[in-house]
Protein backbone atom coordinates (compact mmCIF):
# COMPACT_ATOMS: atom_id res chain seq x y z
CA UNK A 1 0.00 0.00 0.00
CA UNK A 2 2.67 2.35 0.85
CA UNK A 3 4.75 2.09 -2.27
CA UNK A 4 1.51 2.36 -4.16
CA UNK A 5 0.88 5.70 -2.76
CA UNK A 6 4.84 6.38 -3.10
CA UNK A 7 4.56 6.18 -6.96
CA UNK A 8 1.11 7.32 -6.86
CA UNK A 9 3.11 10.64 -5.39
CA UNK A 10 5.88 10.45 -7.52
CA UNK A 11 3.44 10.41 -10.73
CA UNK A 12 1.50 13.46 -9.58
CA UNK A 13 4.70 15.63 -8.45
CA UNK A 14 6.09 14.51 -11.98
CA UNK A 15 2.87 16.33 -13.56
CA UNK A 16 3.07 19.71 -11.56
CA UNK A 17 6.72 20.19 -12.36
CA UNK A 18 7.31 17.98 -15.90
CA UNK A 19 8.14 19.44 -19.25
CA UNK A 20 5.63 19.52 -21.80
CA UNK A 21 7.34 19.36 -25.25
CA UNK A 22 6.20 22.66 -27.77
CA UNK A 23 7.84 24.06 -30.43
CA UNK A 24 9.52 27.35 -29.88
CA UNK A 25 10.17 29.56 -32.37
CA UNK A 26 13.57 31.22 -32.70
CA UNK A 27 15.13 33.89 -30.38
CA UNK A 28 14.63 36.73 -33.17
CA UNK A 29 11.06 36.32 -33.46
CA UNK A 30 10.45 36.01 -29.69
CA UNK A 31 12.57 39.36 -29.00
CA UNK A 32 10.24 41.36 -31.96
CA UNK A 33 7.20 39.54 -30.40
CA UNK A 34 7.92 41.43 -27.08
CA UNK A 35 8.34 44.67 -28.40
CA UNK A 36 4.35 44.62 -28.29
CA UNK A 37 4.43 46.84 -31.53
CA UNK A 38 1.21 46.63 -33.43
CA UNK A 39 -0.04 47.42 -37.04
CA UNK A 40 -2.40 50.51 -36.65
CA UNK A 41 -5.54 48.58 -38.72
CA UNK A 42 -4.72 45.38 -36.59
CA UNK A 43 -4.52 44.10 -32.79
CA UNK A 44 -2.44 41.68 -31.43
CA UNK A 45 -3.76 39.12 -29.03
CA UNK A 46 -1.19 37.41 -26.76
CA UNK A 47 -1.75 33.98 -24.99
CA UNK A 48 0.42 33.25 -21.91
CA UNK A 49 1.38 30.69 -19.35
CA UNK A 50 4.18 31.84 -17.25
CA UNK A 51 3.90 29.34 -14.61
CA UNK A 52 5.39 26.30 -14.04
CA UNK A 53 2.28 24.29 -12.43
CA UNK A 54 1.25 21.46 -14.78
CA UNK A 55 4.72 21.78 -17.16
CA UNK A 56 4.18 18.25 -17.99
CA UNK A 57 0.98 19.08 -19.26
CA UNK A 58 0.13 20.84 -22.79
CA UNK A 59 -3.06 22.36 -22.87
CA UNK A 60 -4.77 23.16 -26.56
CA UNK A 61 -5.23 26.72 -27.81
CA UNK A 62 -8.03 27.84 -29.99
CA UNK A 63 -8.85 31.30 -32.16
CA UNK A 64 -12.25 31.38 -33.97
CA UNK A 65 -12.76 28.16 -33.96
CA UNK A 66 -9.30 27.17 -35.55
CA UNK A 67 -6.92 25.19 -33.34
CA UNK A 68 -3.44 26.92 -33.13
CA UNK A 69 -1.40 24.65 -31.16
CA UNK A 70 -0.47 23.92 -27.94
CA UNK A 71 1.11 25.83 -24.94
CA UNK A 72 3.49 24.62 -22.36
CA UNK A 73 4.99 26.03 -19.05
CA UNK A 74 6.88 29.14 -19.51
CA UNK A 75 5.45 29.51 -23.19
CA UNK A 76 2.91 32.00 -25.34
CA UNK A 77 1.36 32.83 -28.65
CA UNK A 78 1.34 35.84 -30.76
CA UNK A 79 -1.43 36.46 -32.77
CA UNK A 80 -2.80 38.98 -35.04
CA UNK A 81 -5.90 39.87 -35.80
CA UNK A 82 -8.13 42.09 -37.15
CA UNK A 83 -9.88 44.33 -34.83
CA UNK A 84 -13.68 42.66 -33.77
CA UNK A 85 -15.04 39.58 -31.84
CA UNK A 86 -12.51 37.12 -31.86
CA UNK A 87 -13.31 33.93 -29.56
CA UNK A 88 -10.36 31.76 -27.34
CA UNK A 89 -10.97 28.41 -26.40
CA UNK A 90 -8.32 26.59 -24.31
CA UNK A 91 -8.75 22.60 -23.59
CA UNK A 92 -7.30 20.95 -21.00
CA UNK A 93 -9.48 18.42 -18.72
CA UNK A 94 -12.43 21.57 -18.86
CA UNK A 95 -12.82 24.10 -21.52
CA UNK A 96 -12.27 27.84 -20.97
CA UNK A 97 -13.86 30.06 -22.73
CA UNK A 98 -12.87 34.10 -23.59
CA UNK A 99 -14.29 36.66 -26.47
CA UNK A 100 -12.03 39.70 -27.13
CA UNK A 101 -13.52 42.46 -28.30
CA UNK A 102 -10.06 44.16 -30.26
CA UNK A 103 -9.55 47.53 -31.03
CA UNK A 104 -6.94 48.47 -34.12
CA UNK A 105 -3.95 49.70 -32.99
CA UNK A 106 -4.03 47.51 -29.56
CA UNK A 107 -2.80 44.45 -27.55
CA UNK A 108 -4.67 42.19 -25.65
CA UNK A 109 -2.87 39.98 -22.79
CA UNK A 110 -4.47 36.88 -22.03
CA UNK A 111 -3.65 34.74 -18.96
CA UNK A 112 -3.61 30.96 -19.21
CA UNK A 113 -4.31 29.97 -15.50
CA UNK A 114 -3.19 26.39 -14.95
CA UNK A 115 -4.65 24.64 -12.08
CA UNK A 116 -4.50 20.45 -11.07
CA UNK A 117 -7.34 18.46 -11.27
CA UNK A 118 -8.02 15.34 -9.51
CA UNK A 119 -6.55 13.28 -12.41
CA UNK A 120 -5.97 16.12 -15.16
CA UNK A 121 -5.08 20.11 -15.34
CA UNK A 122 -7.67 22.43 -15.40
CA UNK A 123 -7.32 25.64 -16.81
CA UNK A 124 -8.75 29.48 -16.96
CA UNK A 125 -8.38 32.12 -19.35
CA UNK A 126 -8.29 35.42 -17.78
CA UNK A 127 -7.78 38.53 -19.96
CA UNK A 128 -5.28 40.83 -18.20
CA UNK A 129 -3.96 44.37 -17.89
CA UNK A 130 -1.20 45.92 -20.01
CA UNK A 131 1.50 46.02 -17.43
CA UNK A 132 0.71 42.67 -16.23
CA UNK A 133 0.47 40.81 -19.50
CA UNK A 134 3.83 42.29 -20.49
CA UNK A 135 5.54 40.83 -17.49
CA UNK A 136 3.92 37.70 -17.89
CA UNK A 137 4.97 37.36 -21.39
CA UNK A 138 8.50 38.29 -21.17
CA UNK A 139 9.19 36.00 -18.79
CA UNK A 140 7.93 32.94 -21.55
CA UNK A 141 9.12 31.91 -24.76
CA UNK A 142 7.20 32.28 -28.45
CA UNK A 143 5.32 29.20 -29.18
CA UNK A 144 6.29 28.75 -33.12
CA UNK A 145 3.11 29.18 -35.43
CA UNK A 146 2.77 29.92 -39.36
CA UNK A 147 -0.29 31.64 -39.03
CA UNK A 148 -1.33 34.98 -37.43
CA UNK A 149 1.74 35.47 -35.29
CA UNK A 150 3.18 39.43 -35.95
CA UNK A 151 6.10 38.35 -37.20
CA UNK A 152 4.24 35.96 -39.79
CA UNK A 153 2.73 39.11 -41.08
CA UNK A 154 5.30 41.31 -41.63
CA UNK A 155 8.62 40.75 -43.96
CA UNK A 156 11.61 41.98 -42.53
CA UNK A 157 11.48 45.72 -43.90
CA UNK A 158 7.81 45.91 -43.09
CA UNK A 159 7.87 45.28 -39.62
CA UNK A 160 6.31 48.16 -36.97
CA UNK A 161 9.89 47.92 -34.98
CA UNK A 162 12.18 48.13 -37.59
CA UNK A 163 10.27 51.77 -38.80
Amino acid sequence: MRRNFLIGLLVWTSLLTGCASVTLANIEKDARSKTFSVKPDMANIYVFRNEILGGAVSIGVELDGKPKGKTAAKTYFAFEVEPGKHHLISKAENDSVLDVEAVAGKNYFVWQEVKMGILYARNKLQLVDEQTGMEGVKDCKLIETEQNTPEAAHTEEEHPMDK
